[in-house]
């Protein structure tokens, strides 16, 4: 990826609705130059999707949770294709250390919190911890600063 892509890739961040032609103005390319490189981003799976960001309070899911699974084995949370439907869920990950993943839960309220846990308790032990509030609840994605020399001191 060139700077040209990244400059691309902070302006669809920002604001996803951009039409090609205001794209091109913002980046200073020709609007069928900015198609095709957006073209190609989507193609090559850096560009996965255009989404809206929820407020999910406002949307009526005031209660926000991660949750560890430790489960292994057929019975784990991760072999059921099923679990990604559930309305509750809005990430999973798997993950290294005692547990095997972790699940972001936005339920309406403690009670279909509780319900969530239920559901899980079949798959293994859920532990959860609530979200009292998020100070950055999402960040774009930006190029990394070059890695320091290790030879250097």
């Amino acid at each position: 990826m060139d700077e040209m892509d990244w400059a691309l890739l902070r302006e669809l961040q920002a604001d996803a609705r951009l039409s090609y032609s205001e794209l091109s103005r913002r980046v200073h390319l020709s609007p069928p130059a900015v198609a095709e490189r957006v073209r190609r981003l989507e193609e090559s799976g850096v560009v996965t999707g255009y989404h809206a960001h929820v407020d999910l309070a406002r949307a009526g899911r005031g209660v926000v949770a991660l949750i560890r699974m430790s489960c292994y084995g057929p019975r784990c949370i991760l072999h059921d294709p099923n679990v990604v439907d559930w309305p509750e869920i809005q990430e999973i990950h798997r993950i290294t250390g005692d547990a095997c993943s972790m699940l972001k839960v936005a339920a309406g309220s403690i009670g279909q919190f509780e319900a969530v846990i239920d559901r899980l308790a079949p798959y293994g032990q859920p532990s959860s911890t609530m979200v009292l509030s998020s100070p950055l609840q999402w960040h774009p994605v930006t190029p990394l600063p070059p890695a320091a020399d290790p030879g250097r001191a």
